[in-house]
């Protein structure tokens, strides 16, 4: 009998986790949070007392049922009621919106800029200087700093939503929209494309990591930097292989020849938390099977197979991939 109901503890799974509403990081996801607690409180305040009502106007004494059809009963409880709990909601929610656009109007951390693509995402940092540092898939953040994330699309209306931090923002072609969020604590949570914008939506997310402010400025810098890649036989290798097989039209990988802009910046691929947008795990195994494979992995994606590789080739290309630090 217990297992046959457990599976009603399924959607408590939704409860917590790197992408739950309900573990907020960010003063934004905080306001929002409460205002859900006090609804879903209120809803089931209303849900109880209508219970209650109805067990009563059934089972109740007369006297009881009377008094619950009494006109002071219906206009208290049918108009009153609903009216000054919906009122205090709604101005509750201009308060948290008000709140939002103050923070806007405050940020103090860098401008970055999210480009959503069919299916993942161009993220683009601008340094204290005016120079921007391309990126792809990941998000950083400096711990305590409101930052300004400036969302855009090249392509279909995607929805840029991180649930820790805050609430989400469509991404209109055309239209660049703002959305200010500040990370109270370190740690790496997720985000993900909250518009339905083709057939691998569901595989469109990235991580998101808030780090202390000190390490965030040094990382930046770091990422500023032209790649680095091993020098390793294996790694030397792969970047033959890497310009033979064609990967720079489509990749940049800054210190290199390859410029290529209609796939995602691989400079500092290696010391990105996960690949094809949160898909895979950042791997040697992974970007192998990502190689040969990535069709079956992530239907869809606009980046050949090279199945023509044999593995000592895919060894070395992952080998020289994985070093990109």
């Amino acid at each position: 009998m217990r297992g046959r109901w457990a599976f009603l503890l399924l959607p408590l799974a939704g409860c917590g986790g790197v992408q739950s509403a309900l573990s907020p990081t960010g003063a934004e996801a905080r306001e929002i949070g409460l205002l859900f607690w006090i609804s879903a409180g209120l809803a089931i305040f209303v849900t109880l007392l209508v219970g209650v009502l109805l067990l009563l106007s059934l089972y109740g004494s007369a006297s009881v049922r009377e008094r619950i059809a009494s006109q002071r009963v219906i206009v208290a409880g049918g108009i009153v009621f609903p009216t000054v709990a919906l009122s205090l909601l709604l101005f509750y929610g201009l308060v948290v919106m008000q709140a939002g656009i103050s923070r806007s109007a405050g940020a103090d951390g860098p401008t970055v800029t999210i480009i959503g693509k069919q299916w993942w995402w161009h993220v683009v940092y601008e340094l204290p200087d005016g120079r921007c540092v391309a990126s792809a898939n990941e998000l950083r953040l400096p711990v305590g700093r409101r930052v300004a994330l400036r969302l855009e699309t090249d392509d279909v209306i995607h929805s840029f939503w991180a649930p820790q931090l805050g609430g989400k923002l469509d991404m209109i072609p055309g239209r660049s929209n703002v959305l200010t969020i500040q990370a109270d604590r370190t740690g790496i949570s997720r985000a993900q494309c909250a518009e339905y914008c083709g057939g691998a939506h569901a595989l469109m997310s990235m991580h998101v990591a808030a780090m202390e402010a000190a390490d965030y400025d040094a990382w930046l810098m770091a990422e500023a930097a032209p790649a680095r890649p091993s020098q390793g036989a294996d790694a030397l290798k792969g970047k033959r292989l890497f310009f033979e097989n064609g990967c720079d039209a489509c990749h940049t990988v800054r210190g290199t020849d390859a410029a290529g802009l209609a796939g995602p910046d691989l400079t500092h691929v290696g010391s990105r938390h996960s690949l094809a947008a949160a898909t895979l795990p950042n791997d040697r195994e992974a970007l192998a099977r990502w190689l040969v494979d990535n069709q079956h992995i992530k239907p869809g994606n606009f980046m050949p197979e090279y199945p023509m590789l044999d593995p000592p080739s895919l060894a070395a290309l992952a080998a020289y991939l994985d070093g990109l630090e």
